[in-house]
């Protein structure tokens, strides 16, 4: 499956945000058609020691390697190197690309989060491998809320020549795929439209895999 498949329907979490237990609520998500996870598991946020942190970051990535799911590691290069994980993602205060790029295994995928045109187009100039763009809405996850342009923004980046994969962030949940989609994305990343459905992980899942597949081919 191509990147841009693997990037459809991308699932961000840490512990923080699974009240049900990380590993059950992935297992749900992943039945709900998600493919990709992104952990975000931050020392700031969690209670994990080191050690506890890597032990759970390998069953993590097991369940996504058993289920074909791409595994991402936020931020943490050094971590994602350690797990070998598919792939790292960048916010823009994180360590450079390029840094990045030197200390990652051959093939590691990198992401960056970007919040206006001229990132995106220097992080597609850098190598992203794709790029996350948000907020695309209001979302009480970040405490850092970048200000929200919405959907718009997606347009802006496609009409400036940005071609690497696309995936939008930031309070989507299964109403809101299709803007974003019509605006240029190739995916969406949810954490809350999952971790926190009301109708559990695996139908909030199932609610914007089905929004995303009217869109696209997700096979």
């Amino acid at each position: 499956m191509s990147l841009h498949k693997k990037l459809k329907l991308m699932f961000v979490a840490g512990s923080v945000n699974c009240p049900q237990g990380i590993e059950e609520t992935l297992m749900s998500a992943i039945k709900g058609g998600i493919t990709s996870f992104q952990w975000r598991e931050k020392t700031s946020e969690s209670t994990l020691k080191e050690n506890e942190r890597i032990e759970l970051g390998m069953r993590l990535k097991d369940l996504c390697r058993q289920n074909d799911i791409l595994f991402i590691v936020n931020d943490d290069v050094q971590l994602a190197a350690q797990l070998e994980a598919d792939g790292v993602h960048l916010g823009q205060e994180d360590m450079s690309l390029t840094k990045a790029r030197k200390l990652l295994p051959v093939g590691t995928i990198i992401g960056q989060s970007t919040h206006n045109v001229e990132e995106a187009l220097d992080a597609e100039y850098e190598g992203a491998d794709y790029i996350g763009v948000g907020p695309m809405f209001f979302t009480q996850t970040k405490k850092d809320l970048h200000p929200v342009i919405g959907p718009s923004l997606i347009m802006d980046m496609r009409r400036a020549g940005i071609k690497v994969p696309i995936v939008g962030i930031g309070g989507i949940h299964a109403e809101r795929v299709t803007p974003v989609v019509k605006a240029g994305a190739d995916g969406v990343a949810v954490i809350h439209a999952i971790a926190s459905s009301e109708l559990g992980a695996e139908e909030g899942a199932v609610q914007i895999y089905k929004q995303l597949a009217s869109w696209y081919e997700m096979a």
